[in-house]
This record gives C-alpha cells, structure tokens and sequence, in this order.
C-alpha cells in the first residue's frame, strides 16, 4: 500500500514541531561557550536587553528553576562550568527570530579558561572501563583462551582500524514550542523519536508530575537517534516560555546541531584473528576505545556485535573509555553495529587473503550453531543463505581472487563483500483499538513515524489483526497522551507497537467495541533466544588511478530479517541505510579542533553526505523467514541494518581493487593516493 502521511507530506501539509500555530509565539535564539573548558565568569546581557524586542535573557547569572534530576547537556544554565565548546551558555527570548538571534550576538561573556583535552587515543591516561555499555550490556566479555588460541593458529592477523566522529544530520533541524496554561500544564511540540520517553524525560528534568506534561511530535523528519532523548531547545523552550509567559520556539540551526544533539563518537579499535589451516577461527578479540563528555557518561557498545558474529573457541571482547572536553556523544543509526562490524568485517576479510580462502567461504565455516557469546540458541539465523544469494545475484563467481589486478583504463576495479547483524528487540507497549460508529476502526498508540512509515506499517498490521481492508483502519500516533509506546530506535518500533497493536485488536474482536493492550507481561514471558537479524553487502567500486577518486558502481545486500510487513517501506528502509553506510564508507567525518576545542566542518556544505550521482546502482532483497519465537507479526526490525556492513564491503572492495588496505574511515581520494598503489 501507498504511504498513509505521502501526500501530506509531499504537498506541505504535514505539520513538524517547528510549525504549529500558536497564538503569541516568540523566539529564543540560544548563546554558545567560545572556549573548551573553563568557567564563566560574568555574563553581560545589558546590551542584548535594550535591543528592539527582546524579553529576556536567560543565563547562569539567574539559573533558571529546574529540578535536582536535570543533569548533562539538559541542565541548562544550571551552573559556571563550561564542558566543551559550543555548550549553550545564555538565551535570548525576542518578539521575532531575527531579533533574537541579534541580541544573542550582542551578549557578552567573560570566560576563565582552563586547559581542554578532545583528543581520542589508544594511550590516553584517562581510559577506564564502564560498568556497562548501551544499552546496558556487558563491558568486557571473555571465554576460552585467546592467547593460546592465537598461538596454535595457522593464520594470524592484528590489526587497528578508527572511524571519525560523524553526525546525524536529520533533514528537519531539531526544533520545539512550548507553551504553558493557566494551570501550569506544559505542552511541547517537539522533534521527538519517542513522545511518552520524552514526556517522562521533560517532566523529571523540569521537577513536574509527567501527567502535567504533554508532547506532540505528529511528524518528524528524520532523526536517525539524534532525537531518541530530548535535546536541549526542548528544555530551553519550556525554560523561555515560563519566564516571559508566552509560548516559545526555539529552532536550532544546522551548526548549532552539530554541537548540542549527539554525534557518533570516534573509535579506535584493536582485533586479533587467529585460524586453522581450514579456516576457522582460533581466537578472536575485539577492543574498542572511545569517547564520552565530562558531563555525562555514554558508552557507544562498539565491540558487541563480535559476540554474536562466528564460532570460536578463545572470544574477547572489551570498550575502554575516556572523558574529555566534549559534547556528549548519543546514538547514530545502528550505535555499536556499524562502527563495530566495520572493523569486524574488514579484519575477516584481511584473515582471508592471508589464510588464502574466499572471503565469503571463510564466514561459512565459521557459521556458529547457538550464540558464540552467550550459548543461547537463535531464532532464526540465515546469514549463510544471504551470503550464497548475495554471491548468486553479484556473480561473485567471475570475482578474480588477486587484488588490484583488474582494470578498465585508468580505473582499478574491485568487489566486496560483509556481514550485517543487528539486534530483533521489542519493548512493553500499549495500545488502543475502538470500532468508531462509521464501522471503521481507530487505533491509537504513542508511537513515533520519523520518516519510516510507521503509520502504514501499523495500519497494515491492525488490518490484518482485525480482518479488514486497510482502508477501514485509521492509526493515530506521535502524541503522549496517547497509550504509552517505547522510542522508534534499536530498529525496535513495529516489533513493540505492533504486538500491542495486535493485542488490542483481538481483545476489539472479542469485545465488539474496544480493545486495550499492554504486552509487559508478555515480553516478560519471552523465551530465552538470541534474536538478531542477519545480512549480506556486496560492493563493486571503481578507483581511478589518477585522482584517487572512489566510485561505487554496484550495491546490493540481501536480508534475512523476518516476516516483511511492507515491502515497498522495506526497500527504502535497507537502501536508506545503505546509502548512509556508504556515506560513513567514504565521505563522512567531523573533525575535531584540536587547538579551541568544538568541532570542525559544522554545515552539509563541508560534512559531505551522499547525493544521488553518488548512488548509481543500488538494490535490496531479502529472503523470506519465517520465526514464531519474535512477535505476533514475526518480524525483525529493519531500520539499522542496512548501514551495517555496508563501509566494510566497500572497503574490502577498494582493497581488491588497489591491493593496498586503507584501515581508517573515510576513504578519501588522498588517503588513496598516499597509500602509494
């Protein structure tokens, strides 16, 4: 069926945060820190303030009331202390955008500063090791002996690869509106990936009961986990419509977004491969190290998907972390399994030209029968057949082992190949179903569209539920006064909303007029599996010679991701992700300045994302799994695994066209030319 939102979409009706109408709005334009670390010193707002229509300043000279709980990059204004560059340090709330943003420029702020560190390295002093990484995993995981298993190996290889700091870069900028009644009930329209998460989030932060505290976010434009939490311009603009008592709206720009609503921390990481003469592997370790602020801990579960990938007696797994004067670091599409699986996936294919097996046979003999980390039993796991379909579809069998042998002119052709993984969660949620007087149908749940269809997908699954035509389903979503749903993240969103869905519409068939749902006990009830979807991404790239240039010619992964709901959603949701992991492959990286601290390349004119002459060919195909043991609906979730896999396969390929191997993303023309091919 046709995306339910498509024609409001394409036609401007669709109303995002930034765009209610509110009677009275005014505008807060936020004030940065122009150092790294220190303290501030005075804040001068005079100036600002005697400027055509302004209200207010808010900074730490007047710290707004919040509650004990507000704590990180929410506590805003709460104290001198400033943790990296960019932190938003003052407010000016004005009658118009262009007034407030004036005034800001015109606030003055006296600095103490202080010696920053925003340097990442394997050596740093200040590693540690946290007590979990997200979302609540094991630190540090260990069996067997590795160094022995290295030791009797045939085949050893050793090898670091990093990924830079990337952003998500939404294409609707993080914005909110509040605005507050007579009763001192707060409403937020906010760019939310989860209305009751950040209900609940918005309340605690504020000091307030979180039945005192509405958010609407009917359409979002993406977010790709960087408004899995609210950010701060939802705090601000509760915090400014409080003290001028007015609704405010507070609009980040694309550069302020780069500094205050999360990246993808870089990485540094560490694996060693050991195998037998046949191929299989001896050992396996996998060591990560990365980032966090001073201000909050976030521990991205980079080396977790090597716990799940292949069969190995010695496994080791373990993240060390360190502080620094940075913005916080938060989820980007497929947290933990694209930089991880990056690495994974290209020191397995390292391990197979020196062990001289192919590289897709090397991941078949080390096909494990339960889970390598834990011993659970799978689901389901199809990732051989994904491989074989992928090969049959790419015809990798007229792939010339040799790299850098095969050329057309002045270009080096190459092929790849990776694994995808990610994780088949699914969270309690609840759920509404009423038969309306017209005879149609009305669902309702608090769930969030952020550009996947999650409105179709719902209303396909309602109608199935019901035994209906779907056009007799009408689903309501995006508000949290609606039954309480988790986040659409950790590709987790159909699994949860549509169990309860499901739920509330057998309970509606049993009742003949209103069904509700809450699937906690029945998630608790879960049988012991290792759920995870699987996949397979092949790539043909062209390098020139000359120039250094990278041209993706061919993309293709194939999936093994459950029941399918909705093809056509499917199809953009894999080929969105492997367009943005060809992005992470070779054009994205946010640099890091060394001397003042924050971050270079802060707009899409210099953080590079692809185009669409960037994607010539790309395709998506899965294979039909059929797993009882997931949801009623049987389905795994889709939106992530896409990006996974998907910089290994092209880098993979850029070796076996060059034959030189390039271990740090992203693969630039010179980066190419240097490695002297």
């Amino acid at each position: 069926m046709n995306r339910i939102e498509g024609r409001v979409k394409v036609t401007g009706l669709a109303t995002y945060a930034a765009e209610y109408p509110v009677e009275g709005l005014v505008h807060a334009f936020p004030v940065q820190s122009q150092i790294a670390k220190g303290r501030i010193r005075q804040v001068d707002a005079a100036q600002a303030l005697a400027m055509p229509g302004v209200l207010a300043v808010l900074s730490s000279e007047d710290p707004p009331e919040l509650a004990a709980a507000a704590s990180g990059e929410l506590a805003l204004f709460q104290s001198r202390e400033v943790a990296y560059r960019g932190q938003l340090v003052a407010a000016v709330v004005a009658d118009t955008l262009d007034n407030a943003r004036a005034a800001a420029a015109a606030v003055r702020v006296g600095y103490d500063p202080d010696d920053h560190d925003v340097s990442l390295r394997a050596d740093h002093p200040g590693l540690y090791k946290p007590d979990t990484v997200n979302p609540g995993l094991p630190t540090d995981t260990e069996k067997g002996d590795v160094e022995a298993g290295l030791a009797a190996a045939a085949t050893v290889v050793e090898v670091t690869y990093a990924t830079p700091v990337l952003h998500n870069n939404p294409m609707e900028p993080h914005a909110a509106i509040a605005c507050w009644d007579d009763e001192g009930r707060l409403l937020v329209y906010d760019t939310a990936q989860g209305t009751t998460w950040s209900r609940d989030i918005l309340a605690r932060v504020l000091g307030l009961p979180a039945d005192r505290v509405r958010v609407v976010s009917r359409h979002v434009g993406g977010g790709f986990g960087s408004k899995g939490t609210p950010r701060p311009q939802a705090v601000l603009a509760a915090l400014a419509a409080r003290a001028v008592g007015r609704p405010v709206k507070a609009v980040l720009t694309r550069q302020q977004m780069f500094d205050v609503t999360g990246y993808r921390t870089p990485t540094i990481q560490r694996l060693r491969l050991g195998a037998d003469a046949e191929g299989r592997l001896t050992a396996l370790e996998h060591v990560a190290y990365e980032q966090s602020s001073t201000l909050e801990e976030f521990a991205e579960q980079t080396a977790t998907p090597t716990r799940i990938m292949y069969a190995t007696p010695a496994l080791r797994t373990a993240h060390r972390l360190v502080r620094l004067d940075v913005a916080t670091p938060s989820w980007m599409r497929a947290p933990g399994e694209a930089p991880g699986m990056y690495a994974l996936e290209s020191a397995m294919d390292e391990l197979a030209y020196a062990a001289g097996m192919d590289p897709i046979e090397l991941r078949v003999v080390n096909e494990p029968d339960t889970e390598p980390h834990s011993g659970l039993p799978y689901s389901s796991r199809d990732l051989v057949g994904c491989l074989r379909e992928g090969a049959r579809r790419f015809e990798w069998e007229r792939r010339d082992p040799a790299p850098g042998v095969r050329r057309d002119g002045e270009w080096l052709v190459g092929t790849g190949v990776a694994a995808s993984t990610y994780p088949a969660r699914r969270r309690p949620s609840r759920a509404r179903a009423v038969r309306r007087e017209d005879g149609d149908y009305l669902v309702q749940v608090a769930a969030a569209d952020i550009g996947t269809g999650a409105r179709t997908a719902l209303t396909t699954i309602a109608a199935g539920a019901l035994g209906v035509d779907p056009d007799q389903v009408h689903v309501e979503l995006g508000d949290s006064d609606l039954p309480a749903a988790p986040v659409a993240g950790g590709s987790m969103g159909t699994a949860s909303w549509g169990s309860a869905v499901v739920r509330a519409c057998e309970e509606l068939k049993s009742d003949g007029r209103e069904g509700v749902a809450d699937t906690t006990e029945e998630i608790e009830g879960d049988a012991q599996f290792a759920r995870h979807a699987f996949g397979a991404q092949f790539a043909e790239v062209r390098v020139s010679s000359v120039t250094g240039e990278v041209r993706v010619s061919r993309l293709l992964g194939v999936f093994a991701a459950g029941h399918i709901i909705d093809p056509q959603l499917a199809r953009s949701q894999f080929i969105g992700g492997m367009t943005m992991g060809m992005g992470m492959a070779l054009m994205e990286e946010t640099l890091t300045d060394e001397e003042f601290g924050g971050f270079l390349r802060r707009d899409l004119a210099q953080y590079h994302v692809p185009a669409c002459a960037d994607v010539r060919d790309v395709e998506a195909v899965w294979l039909d799994e059929r797993d009882v043991e997931l949801n009623p609906m049987g389905s795994k979730g889709i939106g992530e695994i896409g990006i996974v896999g998907t910089a290994a396969a092209i880098g993979n390929a850029v070796f076996h066209a060059t034959g030189h191997r390039l271990r740090e993303l992203p693969i630039t023309p010179a980066k190419i030319l240097m490695s002297r091919f």
